[in-house]
């Protein structure tokens, strides 16, 4: 079962990776329009920041997420093919109404997939299988811009838009036959009945309603201390993050004169984070402590996310100071160690901190809020990179070593 939910998490996200450069391509060539393809892209991304905290709780609230998750698909590459196909006749407005309603599914192929881990394997494996989880989004990152890129280059944006939707389609049938979830853990509590265990209690709304749930999420992740702190510190990666995906063409283009070399910095950072976590899942067993140590008491994944920011940081800071190509490349390999175990780190104190029947909503709010995040930092990123490349990449530093800072679990009296 591991197998499929992991094909079927490749072939979403590498759909998913695909369709922003894809549309921005697409729209380019059909319309003319800078503007409308960057409303195209802008309305497909920043929709999915809305969407993830509801669709968390339709999915906590399912009892077969998957068949939740198999519809999100469908919707998800629905809305592609109309805005493929309606590309020069129909308005440009409704099709980025299209882009922007598909875009609010987009946190059903990251987050909301991810949640459903513990359904697919036990406890004892479920480090494991994190780690793997992780090697998805880092092999996502690493094919979808590249695929996006060689198809549009033989053929257009029109084949790339059909070959994410071919991916979003193989993975359908995958994400149907996820296990299903128990019954008495797939609907709300009675009326008059306690909450679960390890449950906020609601506060608003009625008991069971989509409102409470809501709220009852958000309170997980404000009210768990360690929850809190992965979250804040993963939304002010994220932040620098961007600063590194938006310098790195203007890098490219310092240090070699074609701003195409940035994109193999990017591609060097991805491959190395899914080596890294290649190297972590033959490592990590049930508890992080048969490999990583511990910082404080049992909360062994802290070390792992704070010190993999670290690293991260430290990659971009050496970028900034890189004054040759093969140093800008050493950078970027650096940068992506740090990165891959800080994704599995994050993902591991998710699946251990979240109540159960907030788990999905745990996860597609933290997917949104870095999605955020991330929009934010890209708009800092720009004017700063024009600037100069090495202030919004030491910035991009600097943020790494708060996110650190900010995961750091406080000293034991």
């Amino acid at each position: 079962m591991l197998t499929r939910y992991l094909t079927g998490a490749v072939a979403a996200r590498t759909g998913d990776e695909m369709s922003g450069p894809a549309l921005l391509v697409l729209g380019l060539a059909v319309t003319g329009s800078p503007l409308v393809a960057s409303w195209l892209l802008a309305g497909l991304t920043v929709a999915a920041a809305a969407g993830g905290p509801l669709l968390g709780v339709l999915l906590d609230r399912a009892a077969r997420p998957g068949r939740l998750l198999a519809l999100c698909l469908a919707g998800y590459a629905a809305g592609l093919l109309v805005v493929l196909l309606g590309l020069g006749r129909v308005p440009d407005a409704a099709l980025i109404a299209v882009a922007v309603a598909a875009g609010l599914l987009g946190p059903a192929l990251t987050g909301g997939w991810t949640a459903q881990l513990p359904l697919v394997v036990g406890p004892d494996r479920l480090a494991r299988a994190t780690a793997l989880d992780s090697m998805s989004y880092n092999a996502a990152g690493l094919a979808g811009p590249a695929l996006a890129g060689l198809v549009a280059a033989a053929g257009g944006g029109g084949p790339a838009v059909w070959m994410c939707v071919g991916l979003l389609v193989l993975a359908l049938p995958l994400a149907w036959t996820l296990p299903h979830r128990p019954p008495e853990k797939g609907r709300p509590p009675e009326k008059g009945r306690p909450p679960e265990k390890g449950r906020p209690p609601k506060r608003g709304g009625a008991p069971g309603s989509v409102r409470g749930d809501l709220i009852a999420g958000f309170a997980a992740i404000t009210g768990n201390v360690r929850l809190r702190r992965a979250t804040l510190g993963s939304m002010v990666s994220c932040a620098g993050l961007a600063m590194l995906v938006v310098s790195a063409p203007v890098l490219g283009a310092e240090l070699t004169g074609e701003s195409g070399h940035g994109a193999l910095l990017l591609a060097i950072t991805a491959a190395c984070g899914l080596t890294a976590n290649a190297l972590l899942s033959t490592r990590a067993g049930t508890r992080a402590e048969t490999w990583a140590g511990t910082w404080t008491g049992t909360n062994s994944w802290e070390p792992v996310l704070v010190w993999s920011t670290v690293v991260f940081g430290a990659g971009m800071a050496l970028a900034a100071v890189s004054g040759t190509f093969a140093l800008a490349a050493l950078a970027a390999a650096v940068a992506g160690f740090g990165e891959g175990p800080q994704l599995t780190a994050l993902f591991a104190i998710r699946h251990r901190e979240a109540p159960e029947r907030l788990r999905s909503q745990v996860f597609t709010t933290g997917a949104s809020l870095k999605i955020t995040s991330f929009a934010a930092g890209s708009a800092v990123a720009g004017p700063l990179a024009s600037w100069s490349v090495s202030a919004a990449l030491l910035t991009g530093a600097a943020l790494q070593l708060l996110a650190a800072l900010v995961c750091r679990p406080a000293a034991r009296a």
